[in-house]
C-alpha cells in the first residue's frame, strides 16, 4: 500500500514537471499559422487578421477552453502532491498537523458494487479534512451487564486510533450508567466527554413496537435519537456495541462532508440476503431498497432530520408496515429500511468497509482484499466470535487485541487541543505535586492517590432484598492467583458476595472465561464481581476492600479475606445474630473467630465440636498462632471454646479480627498497600469510633494454605519496605490523634508498649 502511494507521488511529481512544458509547446505551436504568430484573442484576431474565418475562430475558442482545463488539472495535481507529501509515515500518527485527510467514499451503488476496494485504501487523493481539535460525537445504546462489558472493547478500539476529542452520548439503562459512569470517571482519558441519557425513560417511545430481535426494546432506541440527543447537536455517528474500529473514527466523521441535497442518513448496504427474502421458504422480510442497509454504523444529520420531521416519518411507516408484518425481526433496522424504501433520497451509501458485517450468510469478503482495507468490523451475529467466516481468525485476533489491551495506555494527551477542566484530574495533580519525589517512601505515598480504572459488576448480578432487613454480604478482595477459592466460598456461603478483583485487562478476560466455564459460579447471580485494573507496583489491598464494601446491596457486611472459608451455615447464623445483638441500633462489630490449617486437603468441620476436636489433634490452629499471635489473641480463644453466648472483648494493639458490621462503617485507610497494617488500622478506627467488639460463640472461619504473596515476600526481604511501613503507621496514628483527640492517645501508648 505504502509502496503504491509513493509510486503515485513520484508519478504526480513527474507529471507536474511535464504538463507545463507540454502545454506550452502545444499552445506555442498552435499560435502560428503559416509561420506567423496568431493572437489567442478572437476579438484581437478579427481586428488585425484578414484571414480570419468562422472555422479558425472555433478552433481558437476550443484551444482556449483546453488551455483552461489543462491549467485547472495542473493546479489540482499540485494540491494533490502537496497533501501526499504532508502525510508521510512519520506524521500520520501525531497531532502536529492541523488537518488530515480522510477516505474518499462513494454514495453511488453501482460504483460501490463494481470497485468497492479500489478507492478504499487510497491515501493519496484529495480528501475532505477534519479540524485537528474538532470534537467527534458518538452515540451508543447500551443496556445491561453484558453490553456494558462489550462497549468497553468498542471504546478501546476508538481511543486507540483517535486523534480528535471525543464526546460519547450513551443511551443507557440504570445498570449500564452505573457501570460506565464509574469506568469513565476512573479511566480519566483526556479529551473525552461522556453524557448519559436515561434509556428507561425512552421505553414508552418504542414499547408499542413488537420486536423479535435479541436486543429487545433497547434495539429500537436509535429511532428516537433526534428527540433524545441535545437540540444543538447537528450530527452524530451511531454505533452498535459489537463494533470494532480498525482506523481513526475521524475518517468516518469526514464523510459527513460528502452528503448532498436531502441525504441525512449514512449507511452501509446490508451484506446478507436477508432483505431479498430468499433465505428460506416463506421468508418475508420488511420492505427494503435492494439488499437494504445495516444500522450497526449510522451517520445521522440530526438538524436536517428534525426539520424533515423524522419522528413523524418513521412512526407512520412503522404503523403502516406493522399492520402486515406484526413485528420487527431486526429491530430498528427494519424500520430504517422501510423508511428508506419510500424515501431513497435520504440515504448516502457508505463504502462497505465502514461496516464489514460478520453475520451468517454474509458477503463481507467482497469489502476487502487486504488488511489495510478494513475500517470497521461488525460482529452482528448472535454467535459473535463463533460466527463462520473465511477470515474469522484474523478478525477474532484483531478483536482480542483490543479486548485485552491495557486501557491505561489510552490515557494519552491530545497535544495542542484544549480540554475541559476536570476537577478530579486537577485535584489529583495538585496532590501529587505536593509529594516529595526524593522521599524514599514516595512510591508508597503516591499509591494512595492513584486512580485505578474500575469496572463494576463485570458479570450479571441479581439481588432480592430480604424482607426482614437482616441480610449480610460477604466482602473480600483477590488477585488472579486466588481465583481457585471462588467456587469453594460460593459453596460455603449462600448469601450475597461482593468481590474486588485486582487484574490486568488480559487477566480480566481469563477470569471471564473461567467464570463462564464454572457451573458453580454461573449458578450464582448474587455475586458482584468488580474489576480494579492493575496500575503501579503495589497491591492496593485497602482500595480493593473499599470498592467491594461500597457496592453491597445489604444493610450488613462480613469483612473477610479470600483465603478463608466460612463455616457451613454461617450466613444464616449471622442474620440471626444481627437481630439478637440489635446491630441496627448499636455500634457493634461482631467477631467471627479465625482458624487455619496447614493442609491443602482438609475435611472441613461441620460443627464447633468437630472443630475443637481438630484443634486438639493439631489439624487446625488459631489463625497466625505461629507467626503473629497478637493479631487475634484478644478474641480470647480459651473463652470461646466453652462460650455459648456472645461476649465482649477489648481492643488491643495489632488486633485485626474479621468482623460483621453495618454498611455505614468507616472505609479502610488507603495509605496501607501491599502487606502490613491494612486491617489493623481499620480495627483501630472502629475502636476510635466506639464500636463494641463482640465475639460470636458458634461462628468460625478457616484460612486455607497458599504460597506467600509477592507483597509479603517484599516485606520480608526489603528493609526500605519495612521502614516505610513504620513511617506510615506513625503518620496514621498522628492523624488519629488529630481526628479523635485525647481518646486516641491510647493507640500511641499501646504501640510503644507492644
Amino acid at each position: 500500500m505504502l509502496g503504491i502511494c509513493r509510486g503515485r507521488r513520484k508519478f504526480l511529481a513527474a507529471t507536474l514537471l511535464c504538463i507545463p512544458a507540454i502545454t506550452w509547446i502545444y499552445l506555442f505551436a498552435g499560435s502560428f499559422e503559416d509561420g506567423k504568430p496568431v493572437s489567442l484573442s478572437p476579438l484581437e484576431s478579427q481586428a488585425h487578421s484578414p484571414r480570419y474565418t468562422a472555422t479558425s475562430q472555433r478552433e481558437r475558442e476550443s484551444l482556449e477552453v483546453r488551455m483552461r482545463e489543462v491549467e485547472e488539472e495542473n493546479r489540482a495535481l499540485r494540491r494533490q502532491l502537496s497533501l501526499a507529501q504532508g502525510r508521510g509515515p512519520a506524521g500520520r500518527r501525531g497531532n502536529h498537523s492541523k488537518t488530515y485527510s480522510m477516505e474518499e467514499g462513494t454514495g453511488d451503488s453501482e460504483n460501490l458494487r463494481a470497485g468497492i476496494v479500489a478507492g478504499n485504501s487510497s491515501e493519496c487523493g484529495q480528501q475532505p479534512a477534519v479540524e485537528k481539535c474538532e470534537t467527534i460525537h458518538v452515540a451508543i445504546v447500551c443496556a445491561g451487564y453484558n453490553a456494558s462489558r462489550d462497549v468497553v472493547t468498542l471504546v478501546k478500539s476508538v481511543l486507540f486510533h483517535r486523534r480528535n476529542p471525543l464526546h460519547f452520548h450513551l443511551i443507557a439503562d440504570s445498570i449500564a450508567e452505573q457501570i460506565l459512569a464509574t469506568l469513565f470517571q476512573t479511566w480519566m482519558v483526556p479529551a473525552v466527554r461522556v453524557d448519559f441519557y436515561n434509556a428507561d425513560e425512552l421505553k414508552s417511545e418504542v414499547s408499542w413496537i413488537p420486536n423479535k430481535h435479541y436486543s429487545g426494546i433497547y434495539g429500537l432506541m436509535k429511532l428516537v435519537l433526534t428527540k433524545t440527543l441535545p437540540a444543538n447537536l447537528e450530527r452524530v455517528i451511531v454505533l452498535d456495541t459489537d463494533i470494532t474500529f480498525a482506523t481513526d473514527i475521524a475518517e468516518l466523521w469526514a464523510v459527513f462532508h460528502k452528503f448532498k441535497g436531502q441525504q441525512v442518513l449514512g449507511l452501509v448496504e446490508n451484506q446478507s440476503d436477508w432483505y431479498l427474502g430468499n433465505l428460506w421458504k416463506n421468508h418475508r422480510p420488511w420492505p427494503a431498497l435492494g439488499r437494504g442497509y445495516n444500522t450497526g454504523v449510522i451517520l445521522l444529520l440530526l438538524d436536517k432530520l428534525r426539520k424533515m420531521k423524522w419522528e413523524q416519518m418513521w412512526r407512520l411507516t412503522a404503523e403502516r408496515e406493522l399492520m402486515g408484518m406484526l413485528s420487527t425481526s431486526l429491530a430498528d433496522q427494519d424500520i430504517f429500511n422501510a423508511v428508506i424504501k419510500q424515501n431513497p433520497f435520504l440515504v448516502y451509501q457508505l463504502p462497505c468497509f465502514w461496516n464489514v458485517q460478520l453475520s451468517d450468510h454474509t458477503r463481507s469478503e467482497q469489502c476487502y482484499r487486504d488488511v489495510s482495507d478494513l475500517k470497521v468490523i461488525h460482529w452482528n451475529s448472535p454467535k459473535k466470535l463463533r460466527v463462520k467466516n473465511k477470515h474469522v481468525e484474523f478478525f477474532r485476533n484483531l478483536y482480542l487485541t483490543f479486548l485485552e489491551y491495557d486501557g491505561n495506555l489510552l490515557r494519552r494527551e491530545l497535544f495542542g487541543c484544549p480540554s475541559e477542566a476536570d476537577v478530579n484530574s486537577e485535584n489529583l495533580q495538585k496532590q501529587l505535586s505536593e509529594l516529595d519525589e526524593d522521599d524514599l517512601c514516595y512510591e508508597f505515598r503516591r499509591e494512595r492517590f492513584t486512580v485505578h480504572r474500575t469496572h463494576l459488576y463485570f458479570l450479571h448480578y441479581e439481588y432480592e432484598p430480604a424482607a426482614d432487613s437482616t441480610d449480610v454480604t460477604l466482602v473480600a478482595q483477590l488477585s488472579m492467583d486466588r481465583l481457585q477459592m471462588l467456587e469453594a466460598i460460593c459453596k460455603h456461603w449462600e448469601g450475597p458476595i461482593s468481590l474486588a478483583l485486582y487484574l490486568s485487562d488480559a487477566e480480566a478476560q481469563q477470569f471471564l472465561r473461567y467464570a463462564q466455564g464454572s457451573e458453580v459460579l454461573m449458578s450464582r447471580r448474587n455475586v458482584g464481581y468488580h474489576i480494579v485494573y492493575k496500575e503501579g507496583q503495589f497491591y492496593p489491598v485497602n482500595l480493593l476492600r473499599n470498592v467491594a464494601m461500597k457496592h453491597i446491596s445489604t444493610p450488613y457486611m462480613f469483612l473477610s479475606d479470600i483465603d478463608f472459608l466460612p463455616m457451613y451455615g454461617l450466613y444464616e447464623y449471622l442474620r440471626k445474630s444481627v437481630i439478637q445483638l440489635d446491630l441496627a441500633n448499636t455500634k457493634k462489630a461482631m467477631i467471627v473467630p479465625a482458624f487455619e490449617t496447614l493442609r491443602y486437603r482438609l475435611s472441613f468441620p461441620k460443627s464447633k465440636a468437630e472443630l475443637l476436636s481438630m484443634l486438639d489433634m493439631g489439624t487446625l490452629f488459631t489463625f497466625r498462632y505461629h507467626v503473629w499471635t497478637k493479631g487475634h489473641a484478644p478474641t480470647n480463644f480459651a473463652k470461646w471454646r466453652t462460650a455459648t453466648t456472645p461476649y465482649r472483648v477489648e481492643w488491643e494493639a495489632d488486633f485485626e479480627p474479621y468482623v460483621v458490621v453495618r454498611r455505614d462503617c468507616p472505609e479502610y485507610d488507603r495509605r496501607f498497600v501491599g502487606f502490613g497494617w491494612n486491617k489493623v488500622a481499620h480495627i483501630m478506627e472502629l475502636d476510635a469510633q466506639e464500636y463494641e467488639f463482640t465475639v460470636l460463640p458458634n461462628a468460625y472461619m478457616i484460612h486455607m494454605p497458599h504460597a506467600p504473596s509477592f507483597d509479603i515476600t517484599k516485606f520480608r526481604s526489603n528493609k526500605q519496605y519495612r521502614i516505610c511501613l513504620k513511617t506510615l503507621k506513625e503518620e496514621f496514628q498522628q492523624d488519629m490523634s488529630r481526628r479523635y483527640g485525647f481518646a486516641a492517645l491510647k493507640y500511641l501508648t499501646a504501640e510503644n508498649n507492644s
